[in-house]
Parts: structure tokens; sequence; C-alpha cells
């Protein structure tokens, strides 16, 4: 006699799993204080904006973060699922910040976020200083 249980009752645990393991999204809070360290962090490469997010932790390529954002000078915090579009790794080159870019989805409240950034860092964004960013 098979121990073997059904095709059908073997497959449903590990679906069941597979939907329990799902990884959640990083919840980051990055409160800017400075227009100086907003447009060290802030992304205009990225058609909808984007942030860089100085981190410890190891982050992949396409990894979702939920960031809550505060800018100077503004007591509201902006919510962005974002993604990770770019890692800078411990010990980079340069001496530049372990971290990680996070790009901003293409949505509306994103593109008003990155209107209202750009109204703060103004002519400041045609300045060549170096950033944390590509």
């Amino acid at each position: 006699m098979s121990t073997t249980p059904p095709a059908s009752a073997a497959g449903a645990p590990a679906a069941a799993g597979a939907a329990a393991n799902a990884v959640r999204p990083s919840v980051i809070q990055l409160a800017i204080k400075e227009k100086a360290a907003l447009y060290a962090a802030y992304i205009p490469l990225f058609t909808e904006g984007g942030v860089f997010i100085p981190s410890a932790r190891d982050y992949k390529l396409g990894d979702d973060v939920y960031v809550l954002l505060s800018l100077p000078d503004d007591t509201q915090r902006y919510p962005v699922a974002g993604k990770v579009a770019w890692v800078t790794p411990a010990r980079a080159s340069g001496n530049r910040t372990q971290g990680v870019g996070v790009r901003f989805p293409k949505d509306e409240k994103s593109r008003l976020l990155k209107i209202k950034i750009e109204e703060i860092l103004g002519a400041h964004l045609a300045s060549d200083r170096p950033t944390q960013t590509i």
C-alpha cells in the first residue's frame, strides 16, 4: 500500500505555504530636514523621480519598498510605494554611502511629489555639486 498522498493534496499545502511566505515590502521612514540633504538624495534622472536612501540592509534590484518621506519645512509625510532601481554596496568606490536608489511609481501622487521636490530645490537642480545618486 502506498503512503503517498494524492497529487491534489500534496500540492495544496505547498501553494498555501508559498502565499504565507510572500515577502512584504520594507517600510522605510526618511526624514530629510535640509535642502542640501534633499539635493544629495533626489534622483531627477528617473522619469517619475526617486530618492537615495542610506541603508545597511541588503536589497536587490526590483525589491518593493514603501517609503514614508518627509521634506524640509513640511510636516506632511509622503507615502511612496517604490522599487529599488540601484544598489550602492558597502565599501563602494569613491567613499559612496551604502544604500539604495528607489524609483517612484508612475502615478499621480508621485508626479505631484516630484513637482514639490523640484520646487523646493529650484535652481539647485542645475548644480554640479556631487550627490549620493547617479
